[in-house]
């Protein structure tokens, strides 16, 4: 694979960036622990698959080709991210944390799974970011390479990301031994997720 160590570099960059994605497996973490974070992490880096897969084949085109396409993808996705935050400031966040019944973790892998694809701008990012590492002359073909890529980026996000999930449990635990604050972990995740659907709906 050429430029292998400046592809792997690169995703890492991207991947650290602040972003929806990473935002929320934060909040997952802090919210529900260190399980809840990491698997929320490994929802993201699946629903990779589903972005590679449409780069590879040239589907990107057709979204970045019609803008409503892209307005409709980018709405849905947002308008589920602000509902998952609703929710969570509608919990009535009980007197001690570890009363607080947690969401079952395929919930959380679930929803992490959809608030990724439902993210067209990944799309779009494959299609320009992937073919930037393709050699067109290579022995293997362009769709071919373009997913080995994505796989390796998948496999990086979901290194990175499962850190973010690990030390956002780490002081979601630490708050979670302290009653007083337990009752606003459940609004910090809620109002972090409506901030980010509102943020993916208002940028172009």
């Amino acid at each position: 694979m050429p430029n292998f160590l400046l592809f792997l570099a690169t995703s890492v960059a991207i991947t650290f960036a602040p972003g929806p994605d990473n935002l929320q497996v934060l909040a997952r973490g802090i919210s529900q622990g260190r399980a809840a974070g990491l698997v929320a992490a490994f929802g993201f880096a699946a629903g990779l698959t589903f972005h590679t897969t449409l780069a590879a084949l040239g589907v990107a085109a057709v979204l970045r080709s019609s803008p409503v396409a892209f307005e409709i993808i980018k709405l849905a996705g947002a308008a589920y991210l602000v509902w998952i935050g609703i929710k969570a400031l509608r919990s009535r966040g009980l007197s001690t944390a570890h009363e607080r019944p947690p969401q079952p973790l395929s919930t959380v892998f679930r929803q992490s799974v959809l608030g990724n694809i439902l993210n067209p701008k990944v799309t779009l990012f494959f299609i320009v970011f992937l073919p930037q590492f393709v050699d067109p002359h290579g022995s293997q073909g362009v769709t071919l390479q373009m997913l080995e890529l994505g796989l390796l980026f998948m496999l990086q996000t979901v290194v990175v990301f499962s850190i973010f999930g690990v030390c956002a449990g780490m002081i979601g635990g630490w708050l979670r031994r302290r009653p007083s604050v337990g009752v606003w972990l459940d609004r910090l995740a809620g109002a972090t997720f409506i901030a980010i659907g509102i943020r993916v709906a208002l940028r172009d």
